[in-house]
Order: structure tokens, then C-alpha cells, then sequence
């Protein structure tokens, strides 16, 4: 997807430490000394079973039947409700530092957190640009203070390498002890100019023990087809326009070239929103071969084919890579079922809808991605589980445990056991409502799936020990988040 390309870190302006400090105080005044969850059916990537959790000082002290709360606990009856693991999306776009040219529904950590815990989701994972002429570690350090500030949810970070010349083997130690995830973009012409110096970098980021995220489009082939397209008059977001724009070849050779670097290194690899039948042949293929290929398909691919281009308000869905076919959308959807796919998440951008049909977006200039992180979970379990595509074990692994082994939180999250942290989330299996724009907490204000019906929903979203939504309202305060702990990344 096409970012931001405002530097939200370099410029921070934010409310005083001693106020954050002060409300951060109150939140954690605030929590029961003991919370017990009852009744619910406890679902984990592994199974399921029926009982009670003890949470204790914001993590898993107890699981098992008919427990006895402590004195002052809070109780909350989960009887009819399963009991999830909190989800952890760890694709997420925010701009945390909101200016003119970032526009109206940028997302800060604040906003995003919100949008998180309505969709049952504890942790979001977002990206910080490299900045020419600074080392990575002042730039990772200053997002790192401003995510402290702001966060409601718990974060993990990720750093975008535009110019791999410049980084240095101290840069790559300190993100190995910080367990910074990699992101590199296959679909911009750098990557070409630099190549070589990029497969050495995804080399030693592997034998460090890091994870490397790649888009993998090809950017010859779309910079040469997105020209040709404009040459010819196709630049307008109409029509078939946009898809035509980014072929699904492009998305095919670059995940074969990355598999391939991926191969001749040894390095994992995340192949991150997966759009195409062909790309996802590929990764089997890579996977059945026991290399450590990793995937990701973006939900919207599920739901959604290009036919939505040809509406009258077709450019809403735009993102990259685009919207594929009904045979694309079917054949992900038995990825994710039998395995191949290991993580569902969003890619999420807070545009507004009038950001997103400006008349001013071409082929070339367009705003990717949309308001995503309310929705993504209570679609995949209403159109997935309850139509029987996916299990619910599925779906946990997909959304919480999978990304928490991936990206070094595992088994603090990802999962429901004695000792992990208590992010934990209460859902309504049988609630069903229309998602509407009203009701959108991101900064974005609405949903390309306005209108639509879904059944099962959270109604209550605990972090850490902290019921931080409960009957549609958010009751914790910016800086309650928190920085992840990463260690190694694990194999799914």
C-alpha cells in the first residue's frame, strides 16, 4: 500500500508528561484487584473448553471452574459468550503527529487504539519511515517515546528501509535487541536500484534473528504499466482502471523473487497482504519445501473482488495490490483453512471517505487502504466461522496467536494460559448489527462496509487486566498503552 509521507516523529507537540502520568494513574487506580471471567466457552488456537479465568496484577493467574473470587473482586458473567484471545494486527498505518498535509482522518496511536478494542483487538503493530541523514536508532527511539504518550493499546514497531546503503551493522544490532521487525517495499523503484544491498540486509537481519516484512509487487512492471495506462488516457480512478493498474503478475514475480532471496539466505520472510491465487501457489510451494516463507492476506480480499471498482463510488477500495477476482477470493479463503495462510489482518489507513474519492487521485496518486480495525475481526468471524470456511481455531491463530509468534510476543500474548498477559476479549457469537459509518471510532469516520450485517461482535475488550471497552465506550486513556516486550520471532 502507498503510506503517508508526512514523518509524524520528527515534530512531536503533546500534552504534558505529568498529565499523562496523572491519568495513566487513575486507569491503573482503577483496576480490580481481582477480575473473574464466568461461564465462557475459552477458545485458543489449540481448542476450547468451558470455565472461568482469575486475572491478577494485568495478567492469567487462573483458569478452571467454579472459582472462588477474592474479596472486592469484579465479576463479569460470561455465560452464552466465548472468550478470545485479544487480536494483534500487526499491519497498521498511523500518523500520530496530524498537520495539513497529512489530512483530516489520519490515525494517531489514540484514535487507532479505539478502533482496536471496538473490533477486539489488544495490540496493533505500525511503521516508522527511515529518515535520510538520521540512524535509525535516534529515529526508532523518538517513535517509540511518542507511541508511550499516546497509546491506549498495546504496540509493537516496525522500520520501513527506503536506502539500505546507510544501514549499519550497529543499526541492525540494535533492533535485534530491540526486536524491530523489518518492512521493505519490492513495489518502489529503490529496490531494484539497491537490490544487492537489500538481499544483504534481509541476510544478516535473518542470521541476527529478525523478521523481514516484504510487499512484493514488481516495480518495473507497474511503474512501466501505470505510464502506459496514463499515456493512454487510463490514468482516472474509473472502471477496472485501478486493478488493470496493478496486474496480478506483478504481485507473482515479486513474491518469487522474494522467496527466492528468502531461499539463498535463509532468512524468514513475511509476504505481507496477499491478494492473488498465483502468489499464494507460490508460497506453498516455498513452505512445502521447508523454507521459512511466511504470509498474510489482507481481509478485504476476502470479501470483496474488483467488480466494486465499476460503482460510482469505486475508488473507496482502492489499496495495493488491488482487489483480485471471485477465483482469487475463493482460493485464499481455503488457504486460510488449511494453513497456508497464517496471518488476517488490515493494513489499515484512517482516510476519510472524502480523502478517498478525491477527484484528484489517479493510478499513480492514490490513497491506499481505509478504516479497517473495527471491522476486520467481526467480518472474518461472521462470513468464516459462522459459514463454516474456517474453525474458530482458525480464526484465533490467524488474528492473535500466529502474529504473536511471528513477531516475538508469544505466549505473553496470543493466547489464554497461566501467566500471559490478560488480553482477553468477550464476544456476543449471536449479536448481530449493521456496521455503520456512525459508529466508526477511527479518525477515518467510516467503513467501505457500511450497511452490511454482521453476526458476532466483542462487547467487552480487556488489556492487560484493564476492561478497556465495555458496551460501545472506551474507559482507558491515551498512555495507558504500552511497548510490547519482543523476543525471537517463532514459527507459526
Amino acid at each position: 500500500m502507498v503510506m503517508r509521507t508526512t514523518r509524524w516523529w520528527s515534530n512531536p507537540s503533546w500534552i504534558g508528561r505529568g498529565l499523562l502520568l496523572m491519568l495513566a494513574g487513575i486507569a491503573i487506580a482503577q483496576q480490580p484487584a481481582e477480575l473473574i471471567i464466568r461461564n465462557g466457552l475459552i477458545v485458543t488456537s489449540a481448542g476450547r473448553t468451558t470455565g472461568d479465568l482469575r486475572i491478577r496484577n494485568g495478567t492469567i493467574a487462573e483458569i478452571g471452574p467454579n472459582l472462588t473470587p477474592a474479596a472486592g473482586a469484579q465479576v463479569i458473567d460470561a455465560t452464552g459468550k466465548l472468550v478470545l484471545p485479544g487480536g494483534i494486527d500487526p499491519h497498521v498505518h498511523l500518523t500520530p503527529v496530524r498537520t495539513p498535509a497529512t489530512g483530516p482522518g489520519a490515525d494517531d496511536f489514540s484514535s487507532a487504539s479505539r478502533a482496536a478494542f471496538a473490533g477486539g483487538v489488544t495490540t496493533i503493530g505500525t511503521f516508522i519511515d527511515q529518515i535520510p541523514n538520521e540512524s535509525a536508532s535516534v529515529t526508532l527511539t523518538r517513535a517509540v517515546e511518542i507511541a508511550q504518550k499516546q497509546a491506549i493499546a498495546d504496540v509493537i514497531l516496525h522500520y520501513t528501509v527506503s536506502d539500505p546503503t546507510t544501514i549499519t551493522p550497529s543499526d541492525v544490532a540494535m533492533m535485534v535487541d530491540r526486536q524491530f521487525t523489518l518492512k521493505i517495499f519490492m513495489m518502489r523503484p529503490g529496490f531494484d536500484q539497491n537490490a544487492a544491498t537489500f538481499v544483504n540486509l534481509i541476510r544478516s537481519a535473518g542470521s541476527a534473528g529478525l523478521l523481514t516484512m516484504l510487499h512484493c509487487e514488481d516495480a518495473a512492471i507497474l511503474t512501466t504499466t501505470r505510464q502506459r495506462m496514463m499515456d493512454e488516457g487510463r490514468g482516472a480512478l474509473q472502471g477496472q482502471n485501478f486493478a488493470d493498474a496493478g496486474p496480478v503478475v506483478a504481485e507473482e514475480v515479486a513474491t518469487g523473487r522474494a522467496i527466492g532471496i528468502s531461499e539463498v539466505t535463509g532468512a524468514p520472510i513475511f509476504i505481507v497482504h496477499m491478494s492473488s491465487e498465483r502468489s499464494m501457489r507460490l508460497a506453498e510451494s516455498a513452505r512445502s519445501r521447508g523454507l521459512p516463507v511466511f504470509t498474510e492476506v489482507r481481509f478485504i480480499y476476502l470479501h470483496l473482488t474488483r467488480d466494486r471498482f465499476n460503482q460510482p463510488d469505486g475508488q473507496i477500495y482502492t489499496g495495493a495490490p488491488p482487489l483480485r477476482t471471485q477465483g482469487d477470493q475463493d482460493y485464499l479463503w481455503g488457504a486460510l483453512a488449511r494453513g497456508s495462510a497464517d496471518v488476517v489482518d488490515t493494513d489499515h489507513v484512517g482516510y476519510t471517505r472524502a480523502e478517498k474519492m478525491d477527484p484528484q487521485n489517479t493510478i499513480v496518486r492514490s490513497r491506499n487502504g481505509a478504516n479497517y480495525l473495527q471491522d476486520q475481526i467481526p467480518l472474518l468471524y461472521s462470513e468464516g466461522v459462522r459459514k463454516g470456511r474456517i474453525t474458530l481455531e482458525r480464526m484465533v491463530a490467524m488474528t492473535s496467536t500466529n502474529p504473536a509468534k511471528l513477531f516475538g510476543l508469544y505466549p505473553r500474548k496470543g493466547t489464554i494460559a497461566t501467566g500471559s498477559d490478560a488480553d482477553v476479549v468477550i464476544w456476543d457469537p449471536n449479536l448481530s448489527k449493521k456496521i455503520r459509518d456512525e459508529d466508526i471510532l477511527s479518525n477515518g469516520r467510516f467503513s467501505i462496509f457500511n450497511g452490511w450485517e454482521v453476526t458476532g461482535w466483542p462487547v467487552v475488550t480487556i488489556r492487560r487486566g484493564d476492561v478497556v471497552y465495555q458496551n460501545g465506550k472506551i474507559a482507558a486513556m491515551p498512555g495507558t498503552g504500552r511497548i510490547a516486550p519482543r523476543t525471537r520471532w517463532q514459527k507459526p
